[in-house]
């Protein structure tokens, strides 16, 4: 009789200071799980931005942040000023919604996506705050030094002033021993892996490693279409939507079974 095969390693490709948590999560669930971030991060190349974008907060009437990444290094420029009364605290996701409560945003400050919901991007923050009157009035964009224009392009159509401020860098990663191996392995038997991503730009930094033939037998979670439509044009043989949740990880890999 055959020998069933061992359930696939899940590599979670998110930087390193949301990598290991996912990780964590996902181990507790019972998924081999393993980080190998595809994106690093750095400081800003402008970090007094940061100061004059605190210094200035009571101005606007919405600060969205992109990701967890732009609350920890925004939040890390506060030197102790809390959030202001009545200043709402946008995002997309759970993952951000969290590093927000962490960093002591009160949660009736809080917009975003349900967490229960199936859409975690612009479009679903904007279906939550576009009853609002937005002419006059002023939205503060914390993101890395490039991003995604869709919220604020919209947010100008509505009557709204939209600054931004790059709260960090993104670059590609630099990997230690371990990472090494662990992408080796991977490329090795790409059978034996399912990659999960959550960024198009981790799709890219993974493609110039290896040529796009060398991931047709590999398979994807992405969470969300733009990224998975990135992971199909690298390359990759299966790629399935996924919501960003272990929880929904999880269920996709028992699903597979």
């Amino acid at each position: 009789m055959d020998a069933t095969p061992a359930p696939p390693r899940v590599i979670v490709t998110r930087p390193a200071a949301q990598a290991g948590a996912w990780v964590d999560a996902l181990r507790a669930l019972g998924v081999d799980a393993a980080a190998l971030p595809l994106i690093g991060i750095e400081p800003p190349a402008q970090p007094e931005r940061l100061e004059a974008a605190w210094a200035g907060l009571t101005g606007h009437a919405l600060v969205m942040f992109v990701s967890a990444n732009a609350v920890q290094k925004f939040f890390a420029a506060a030197r102790g000023r809390p959030w202001p009364a009545g200043l709402t605290a946008g995002c997309t996701g759970p993952g951000t919604q969290s590093a927000l409560r962490a960093a002591g945003v009160p949660e009736e400050a809080i917009v975003a996506p349900a967490a229960a919901g199936s859409r975690f991007d612009s479009e679903a923050l904007w279906a939550l705050l576009c009853a609002r009157d937005w002419r006059g009035r002023s939205a503060l964009v914390v993101r890395g030094e490039a991003g995604r224009d869709w919220l604020a392009e919209t947010l100008r159509a509505a009557g709204a002033e939209v600054a931004f401020v790059a709260a960090y860098r993104r670059v590609a990663p630099r990997w230690g021993a371990a990472e090494r191996a662990l992408y080796a392995a991977a490329l090795a038997a790409p059978r034996a892996c399912v990659w999960l991503f959550s960024s198009s730009e981790a799709v890219r930094h993974l493609a110039t490693l290896a040529p796009p033939p060398a991931w047709q037998a590999a398979r994807v979670l992405a969470t969300h279409p733009r990224i998975a439509e990135a992971a199909r044009a690298a390359g990759f043989g299966q790629v399935d939507l996924v919501e960003p949740r272990p929880q929904a990880v999880a269920q996709a890999l028992q699903a597979a079974a």
